[in-house]
């Protein structure tokens, strides 16, 4: 017998009581002990309420003192020939406890085998979800660091480059490398652009693109190139000067105002193949003369001009008649040098049609019978010439010296 608590109200009661005499709940065969810690509680109970040992009641060899031995009735005297029984308590009482440690023993130790098996299989499954977990997680947080480098390596903002760096400071080496070099570049670049719209200089604008032709600032750098071209071509206001930017700058900004600055140059300016082409037309006049080559001579002149030797609206027939004025009886031959005196004014009629004023001097020298009479002379010239390259006016007057 021993003394216990009672699982219902807590107050010391003999185990082998019929029932609790503070409570009356029944307490002999209606209880356990748990072998983990001790506790005492109802055998109707699924674990122990202290540390949750699962109840196991085998059937197990009845206690001890459970056993009733009931002795022959007939007189001890009657069995003096036969040595008597001596069953001791303590005899009685270690068959039976033996018996219960060797038939209960392996059966409280497979309920212990079983439950360390339970939490080392839960403990594996445990580290399984952790590191499906992990290899989940980490392989999200390499691909997204990836995403991250290859946008930055394609970017030309610092910003960009700089949020990697802060961002992934646990990234391959690698990356951060080529992310820091690739930084640097952009920085270096930056700071070249800044000196370069510092300085002001086309020179430097071109140094600068042929140090970073894939420069972000490139398109920047072009359009200051662009409008200093302009800024000069517009500063020497001539032909050459406007061609130059329109050659170098074929989409530039200014296109058209140098277009529109370059035709009017040109409606006031002769160009050589104009002034050429007027030399020839006047050679041409004043060779057929010489000749006397009335057909050549009215093949330089308009159909109808304005003025010819003080006549106007003189016609071709005006024009070969000047023959027959300058041969006179006494005239054998007669030869004209045109001098390189020209003076010529430019003025615009029409779209892309120009009207040329001329003024020059020729040198007549004369072969006479007669030697007494004037063998030189030299004259004064101002004319015209049409859009269509002919002479549209011309007079002459005599220089005396």
């Amino acid at each position: 017998m021993a003394i216990i608590k009672c699982p219902e109200c807590g107050h010391q009661v003999s185990d082998k009581a019929p029932v609790c005499p503070s409570c009356g709940v029944e307490i002999a065969g209606k209880t356990v002990k748990c072998p983990q810690c001790g506790e005492v509680y109802f055998k109707d109970q699924a674990a122990c309420p202290n540390c949750h040992h699962v109840t196991f009641t085998p059937n197990v060899t009845p206690r001890a003192e459970e056993i009733s031995y009931a002795p022959d009735k007939q007189p001890v005297t009657e069995q003096s020939d036969e040595q008597p029984l001596n069953v001791s308590p303590k005899t009685v009482n270690e068959f039976p406890t033996n018996g219960q440690s060797s038939s209960e023993s392996p059966l409280i130790s497979e309920p212990k085998k079983k439950g360390h098996a339970v939490l080392i299989v839960s403990f594996i499954l445990a580290l399984i979800v952790c590191a499906v977990c992990f290899y989940f997680y980490n392989d999200a947080k390499t691909s997204k660091e990836r995403e991250a480098y290859d946008y930055a390596m394609v970017s030309s903002d610092p910003l960009v480059l700089q949020s990697y760096l802060d961002t992934y400071k646990d990234a391959p080496e690698a990356h951060r490398d080529s992310i820091q070099a690739h930084l640097q570049k952009i920085q270096q670049t930056d700071q070249d652009w800044t000196n370069a719209v510092v300085s002001g200089s086309k020179s430097d604008l071109e140094v600068y693109l042929a140090k970073h032709p894939d420069s972000p600032h490139k398109a920047d750098a072009l359009h200051k190139i662009d409008s200093l071209d302009w800024l000069q071509a517009k500063a020497e206001n001539t032909q050459m000067s406007y061609n130059d930017y329109l050659r170098e700058h074929a989409d530039g900004d200014h296109i058209d105002e140098a277009t529109d600055a370059l035709n009017a140059l040109k409606a006031k300016t002769v160009q050589p193949e104009e002034q050429s082409a007027i030399n020839t037309i006047f050679r041409r006049f004043f060779q057929s003369i010489t000749s006397k080559d009335e057909e050549g001579l009215t093949s330089t002149v308009s159909t109808f001009l304005t003025s010819f030797l003080g006549k106007a609206d003189a016609t071709k027939a005006d024009v070969a008649s000047l023959l027959q004025k300058l041969y006179k009886e006494d005239i054998m031959t007669m030869n004209w040098r045109i001098n390189k005196d020209y003076k010529i004014d430019k003025k615009e009629v029409g779209d892309n049609q120009y009207e040329y004023t001329v003024q020059f001097s020729v040198e007549q020298q004369i072969e006479r019978t007669d030697p007494t009479k004037e063998k030189a002379a030299k004259y004064r010239i101002k004319a015209k010439v049409s859009p269509d390259g002919k002479i549209s006016e011309f007079n002459m007057v005599k220089i005396l010296e």
